[in-house]
């Protein structure tokens, strides 16, 4: 699954990958804050289809669906939507359906060994670019009568290279698919298309703990493997 990834790019190249967006850089700000270790239930960034274009927007990493009775806190694990299951499953298929977006990735990280002494890896594109993750979104209205706005990533089956670290990886999506996926034109099968080509290396232990280097850029640097 993926838990943890990072969204560091200026404004100039997340506008050129969405090709393009529709809204230029908020009025007194000067580029986009990067964040090297974003965990679920934290804001990220997600590109949507709005009216002549797309749109960047932010969500919480934490799908809620529209139609959710229950508490914040009652919501099962939903910050991955598993691509067998993403058009039957309740959680997912009403989004899968109606709204989709993709959330922009520099980077993201899986654990290889023991469960009490794990090793994290940070995966990138191998040309330096940056990745569409296939992605979910909902409004979903609290119990305060305030509106969340969430989104999911979706997960599909390790290729045979990233297999070797971890059996699932998320389904990443080419330029040119952008916009199939985000009209719903579009079926599952886009999200199993041969992924990017990734590199990887070994980072700090200090990912291992949320929030730990969420600004800091050497989180994702390599290091020596122990």
């Amino acid at each position: 699954m993926c838990g943890r990834f990072s969204q560091s790019y200026t404004w100039e190249q997340i506008h050129a990958f969405s090709r393009p967006l529709t809204k230029a850089l908020p009025a007194g700000q000067d580029n986009l804050p990067p964040r090297y270790n974003i965990a679920p239930t934290t804001n990220v960034h997600m590109i949507v289809p709005v009216d002549g274009g797309r749109e960047l927007r932010i969500a919480r990493w934490w799908l809620i669906p529209s139609w959710w009775k229950k508490g914040i806190k009652e919501v099962p694990s939903t910050f991955n939507a598993r691509v067998e299951t993403v058009d039957s499953n309740p959680m997912f298929r009403d989004a899968f359906k109606r709204t989709r977006c993709i959330v922009p990735a520099s980077g993201f990280f899986e654990w290889t060994g023991p469960k009490a002494d794990r090793t994290p890896h940070y995966f990138s594109a191998a040309d330096g670019g940056l990745l569409g993750i296939a992605g979910l979104w909902a409004i979903w209205i609290n119990p305060e009568g305030e509106a969340v706005t969430s989104c999911t990533m979706v997960v599909r089956d390790a290729d045979e290279w990233t297999a070797r670290y971890h059996d699932r990886m998320p389904s990443f999506l080419k330029p040119e698919d952008f916009d199939a996926w985000l009209t719903g034109s579009a079926g599952k099968e886009i999200l199993r298309k041969t992924p990017p080509r990734l590199q990887e290396w070994i980072v700090s232990k200090r990912v291992n703990k949320t929030g730990d280097g969420d600004d800091d850029p050497s989180t994702v640097e390599p290091i020596a493997a122990a």
